[in-house]
């Protein structure tokens, strides 16, 4: 095919109603993404039946102001492409019906996207030409995950959280220090008031050569240190003036992008990786980048990292990879189904 492939992109893996147009894997021609953070903002968290819902009341408009705003019908598309896994199934299955529907009307071929490997098409969408191999750090609520990365389509998991998520950890950590929904960006704002060496807050490795993550301790170690160690003692939040609590929380994200740094030039090392990607929600925290961009410096290695509009979840990268996967003869058919694992 020498004309430009177009692909409608679709994203619906958690609480983001997202349609994309991209052509040629690159060039966006369209990206709407409907936000339901003010509707969990209440609860503290993503609740699933609420998301399920939203993404079925929000799908169709979406779908119809992302053609509308390429200006492209159906006839100048080549594929859909939808995320089916990993995420929440009563999310993921108003995505995975309108991209199987889509591609059964319109007779498109059907691409399934994981999640979490798109996230990695979001740094590497301006680059044509990456130095291989590279390993990437995807970073999210639900996700720390490591990959060595061979080709747009080829990667390999080499680690992952063995308990926390460190997106996660920040949402709890916020939690505890009675910051807003959602956590991370609280934490990073309370921060940068906050002295970073304030408390000495642990960071965990595992075992020397391991490039798994373990973020469970350090939220214990600041749950204890507002509530005492036996937990038994008052919560004194209440009583700590805002530059106690900057602290905490200087010291808290200190810990963990100490940890995830570390582990990323760890993976590099053993890969002989020169090119370090990074993407997913906690890939807009300018703390990590600024952190990692260092390390990346220091170490002679090139940094690419997903531009902050495309680290939370968006259908620009699910289209971005999908049209890597149609060079590839990458499809699926129309038994697809949603998968809350990746």
């Amino acid at each position: 095919m020498n004309r430009p492939v177009n692909i409608l992109g679709i994203e619906t893996s958690c609480d983001e109603t997202a349609a994309a147009i991209v052509t040629d894997g690159y060039t966006i021609r369209s990206s709407v993404v409907a936000s339901q953070v003010d509707l969990h903002r209440k609860y503290g968290g993503v609740v699933p039946e609420v998301a399920g819902r939203a993404h079925i009341e929000r799908i169709h408009p979406i779908l119809s102001e992302t053609l509308s705003l390429a200006q492209i019908g159906p006839e100048d598309l080549d594929a859909i492409a939808v995320a089916n896994q990993p995420g929440l199934v009563v999310a993921l299955v108003v995505g995975v019906v309108a991209a199987k529907s889509l591609a059964m009307i319109w007779e498109k071929p059907l691409i399934a996207v994981n999640h979490v490997h798109a996230h990695l098409q979001s740094a590497m969408l301006d680059q044509t030409q990456i130095e291989l191999p590279a390993v990437a750090l995807i970073v999210s609520g639900g996700h720390t995950n490591l990959y060595e990365c061979t080709s747009a389509v080829d990667l390999t998991l080499i680690g992952k959280t063995i308990d926390d998520a460190a997106g996660e950890a920040f949402d709890k950590v916020a939690t505890i220090l009675n910051l807003p929904y959602p956590g991370g960006p609280s934490i990073e704002k309370v921060a940068r008031q906050g002295d970073p060496k304030a408390i000495p807050f642990p960071r965990s490795m595992l075992s020397p050569d391991s490039l798994d993550f373990s973020f469970s301790g350090i939220k214990t170690a600041v749950l204890y240190h507002v509530r005492g160690q036996d937990m038994k003692g008052d919560n004194r939040i209440e009583a700590m003036n805002p530059q106690e609590i900057a602290d905490i929380a200087a010291s808290f994200q200190t810990a963990v992008i100490d940890v995830l740094v570390a582990k990323t030039q760890r993976a590099a090392e053993q890969k002989g990786a020169r090119t370090v990607l990074l993407g997913g929600g906690v890939a807009a925290n300018s703390a990590l980048r600024q952190a990692l961009h260092k390390m990346c410096e220091d170490t002679g290695r090139e940094f690419l990292v997903a531009p902050r509009p495309l680290c939370t979840d968006n259908a620009v990268m699910v289209a971005s990879l999908a049209y890597h996967k149609f060079k590839a003869g990458q499809f699926a058919d129309l038994t697809l189904e949603p998968k809350a694992g990746a």
